[in-house]
């Protein structure tokens, strides 16, 4: 091998393929396809549109100062809320602690609305407590109970009472 690569590349045979004809049309060949490469980037490759300068600035106003309300503005007042009845002893009620059972492990759902027809929240797990903080209301034959988790505000619900046993306070 090494034999017919060093006598393949002598000079004499360089020289012999080396002809003005030779070079020419190597030439001729290398501008035929740097021009084809061109035409093919330039008419068949997606045109690139320019960005969207409207999109790349988002102009954000500075603070501004809020105005003082005038000062014949009567300050608000709270208004009274209704008074906290303890519910008797063994029942639930508004301000109890409840936690699901009898679910069979399947979960209770917690609705945005009393009523089996109303939108599910979420998926209250057996033992799980809740704080009862609305009630009841009779919808389609079940006591339904607005439930809070203690430790989520934003874990609440409608929740039918068949499925809720009462947390005994210490």
């Amino acid at each position: 091998m090494k034999r017919f690569v060093r006598e393949t590349f002598t000079r004499e045979n360089l020289r012999r393929f080396a002809t003005r004809d030779v070079i020419i049309g190597s030439a001729v060949l290398s501008v035929l396809l740097i021009a084809g490469s061109a035409y093919g980037l330039y008419y068949y490759l997606p045109a690139a549109s320019p960005p969207d300068l409207a999109a790349a600035l988002t102009r954000i106003p500075g603070p501004t100062n809020t105005p003082r309300p005038p000062t014949g503005t009567p300050l608000p007042t709270s208004t009274a809320t209704a008074e906290f009845v303890a519910p008797e002893s063994g029942e639930i009620g508004v301000g109890s602690y409840v936690q699901i059972v009898g679910t069979e492990d399947t979960g209770l759902n917690i609705r945005n609305a009393p009523g089996l027809n109303s939108n599910i929240q979420f998926l209250g797990y057996d033992a799980e407590v809740f704080e009862v903080r609305d009630g009841p209301q009779e919808v389609e034959g079940f006591s339904w109970w607005y439930l809070v988790t203690p430790v989520d505000e934003s874990r609440a619900g409608w929740a039918a009472a068949n499925y809720l046993a009462l947390v005994a306070s210490n």
